[in-house]
């Protein structure tokens, strides 16, 4: 009796998906190159398996990373080849990238379907002898020759590794550079635990005392081309612009985000007044966005409980938990338990200068755990820079800015107006542009208790029809800055308003109604479309006062400023500010290798005891906090401090 066979462990099964025509074309390539040529299928299986998915194993793991042919339902990828050496690639870097710019049920069925995986209906895809000559002479052209030269216009793409695609219809030829994935199983280094390091501050001498950022956001080797195309888009499979746009020139992109309850779809755009600087500024947001979904780095957190970590953690009470209904009611929270096990980052005080664990939950703002479930965090706080000192700077700015405008909504506090006649600049330019689609707006002064300058602008439609109001704020040492940057943001908001009223109309009544219906951040912002919701934003419709730009900000100009060409300056300026109300300041660098590679910084920053921002009316966590007590009267706005009764408990409009 014959004895059984068995396969190789690192073959596929006979029947597995694309295992026919990926047969066909390496026979094929063997025959027209003279040389086995190994193809590995993508899109059949999940590419992150061997990160931990739930997904079904990879049949082909052992072949994938060497592999410089991949066979896709629609097209054959020849690649990784070329680069300068500096940042090399490999087969399942495509891989992972690819799978990414899937479609939402695509990348569904492939990484929570388990053992069900995709599988083709019939013998597909059907390869021609066309389909194998190009491929064979795309080869020979890219990986055999003396060295093709990459088509990409700037340096930064020409350095990467590429990726040419032969489509299967039209035997179209692109090509596309790549950016390896930092935690590749097969080619990244294996990660390491965490260690606590010093994040010092070093002197960063400006161009003038008024500008804060070293070098023009144009200036860094950002590789476009690899950050947004169609076959492994690090960030998304393109950009698109509005040309229609009445107000700004903008251009966004997007990708689908695997977080804690499934893909979410994460835009990033860049707003000014051209085209050219509103995609720089994108690719920029993008990458900050890229940094604070998940981990990029090869380093593992810290796992503890807090009772554990209490001595060197920060205590994740002060920065806040839901209400017990939440934490009742809706079944993807828990409240905090001091006793549980949770991954922590670690991260630096600046005002203590020393080393404190942060919960990765409020770092990573789209990965978690069911262990560590006790709140949902946002951007907030985290920023992209050409350096620490930039990138903590631009986090701390928007921390202060939006705890001030949550002091001044849950306050119901009444704050001066900017009379924008006098503000110079590009204010008059964007106020003519708002006016021309209908709308008034007014600049108000939103500093609470802390002197950094805070502006609200707030859009106001002139006939009082639905998209009534659009609300934005920004906060900048320099305070013209912060006007343009409240105004500029108002202003990508207004065109699209009265649209999206009409078309959640019915939606948004029944919020109206009821509060508990606002869930998504795109509730709040378009919630006060409503012309009846103006009642509750009255506190804002209503200052008290209109004064000068000059006047406004004549004591921050004259001793608050700072006036010098270094930057830590600055920082120091916000810094002494916050820990003078009271508040610890902590950094948690989330830089990506991709980004060190460009010259870029990104970094988390935590300011416990701040209000943080939430969406969602079930998940607020700043009315529950003591600051929303005690800023206003700290401020001078009030005489005593906020009581619950005084709580203006209405969904905040922020954007």
């Amino acid at each position: 009796m014959s004895a059984p066979t068995t396969e190789r462990p690192d073959q596929p099964p006979a029947e597995a998906p694309m295992d026919r025509a990926r047969g066909e074309l390496r026979a094929a390539l063997a025959g027209r190159l003279g040389t086995d040529v190994p193809v590995v299928p993508v899109g059949v299986t999940d590419a992150a398996v061997p990160l931990g998915g739930p997904g079904a194993p990879d049949p082909w793991a052992a072949e994938r990373a060497g592999a410089r042919v991949h066979l896709t339902a629609s097209a054959v990828l020849v690649g990784p080849w070329g680069g300068d050496g500096t940042a090399p690639a490999c087969g399942r870097c495509l891989a992972l990238r690819w799978q990414r710019l899937r479609s939402r049920s695509e990348r569904d069925a492939l990484e929570t379907g388990g053992p069900q995986s995709p599988r083709p209906a019939g013998a597909w895809p059907l390869l021609t002898p066309h389909v194998f000559d190009a491929v064979a002479a795309v080869w020979s052209a890219v990986l055999a020759g003396p060295g093709a030269e990459p088509p990409a216009p700037r340096a930064a793409d020409r350095a990467l590794p590429q990726v040419t695609r032969v489509d299967l219809e039209t035997l179209a030829v692109r090509t596309y550079p790549l950016l390896a994935d930092p935690l590749c199983p097969d080619c990244a280094p294996a990660p390491e635990p965490a260690a606590p390091r010093r994040l010092d501050l070093v002197e960063r001498r400006k161009a003038s005392p008024g500008s804060y950022r070293l070098r023009p956001a144009g200036a860094y080797p950002i590789p476009e081309d690899a950050l947004a195309n169609p076959v492994c888009g690090a960030l998304g499979g393109g950009t698109w612009l509005s040309v229609t746009s009445p107000t700004t020139a903008p251009v966004a992109g997007s990708v689908f985000v695997r977080g804690y309850a499934g893909l979410n779809d994460v835009t990033w755009s860049g707003q000014e007044n051209a085209f050219a600087t509103s995609r720089t500024l994108a690719f920029l947001e993008g990458l900050e966005r890229y940094a604070g979904t998940h981990r990029r780095a090869p380093r593992l957190p810290v796992v503890g409980s807090w009772n554990e970590l209490r001595d060197r953690a920060v205590d994740p009470a002060e920065c806040g938990f839901y209400d017990a209904r939440t934490y009742r009611e809706d079944p993807l929270v828990d409240p905090f338990d001091p006793d549980r096990a949770i991954p922590w980052e670690w991260g630096w005080s600046l005002r203590d200068a020393r080393p404190v664990l942060v919960p990765s939950r409020l770092v990573y703002y789209s990965a978690g755990l069911q262990a560590d479930n006790f709140v949902f965090e946002c951007s907030n706080g985290c920023a992209i820079g050409g350096s620490l000192e930039e990138a903590v700077l631009g986090g701390l700015l928007e921390l202060v800015e939006r705890d001030a405008f949550l002091n001044a909504w849950y306050g119901a506090a009444r704050l001066p107006a900017i009379d924008l006649a006098t503000v110079g600049g590009r204010a008059a330019a964007m106020t003519e542009r708002a006016a021309l689609q209908g709308y008034d707006v007014h600049a108000l002064d939103h500093r609470i208790d802390l002197p950094v300058p805070v502006v609200t602008a707030v859009a106001v439609r002139r006939d009082g029809g639905p998209g009534l109001l659009s609300f934005a704020a920004a906060a900048s040492l320099d305070p013209r800055a912060a006007v343009e940057g409240a105004l500029s943001e108002v202003l990508t908001y207004i065109p699209h308003l009265s649209r999206q009223t009409h078309e959640r109309r019915a939606e948004l009544e029944a919020m109206a109604d009821d509060f508990f219906l606002v869930r998504h951040l795109k509730d709040h912002a378009q919630l006060y479309g409503l012309p009846r919701m103006a009642e509750h934003a009255r506190a804002f419709l209503t200052p008290p006062a209109v004064r000068s730009f000059g006047e406004t900000y004549r004591e921050w100009e004259a001793s608050g400023r700072p006036a010098t060409l270094d930057l830590r300056d600055d920082l120091r300026a916000v810094t002494d500010a916050l820990a003078g109300a009271g508040h610890d300041v902590i950094v948690v660098d989330q830089t990506t290798p991709e980004q060190e590679r460009m010259g870029l910084r990104t970094v988390s920053t935590l300011v416990p005891g701040l209000l943080p921002i939430d969406f969602g009316w079930n998940r607020q966590r700043a009315p529950s906090l003591p600051r929303l007590r005690t800023a206003l009267r700290r401020g001078g706005h009030r005489a005593a401090d906020l009581t619950d009764s005084e709580v203006h408990r209405v969904p905040h409009p922020f954007p």
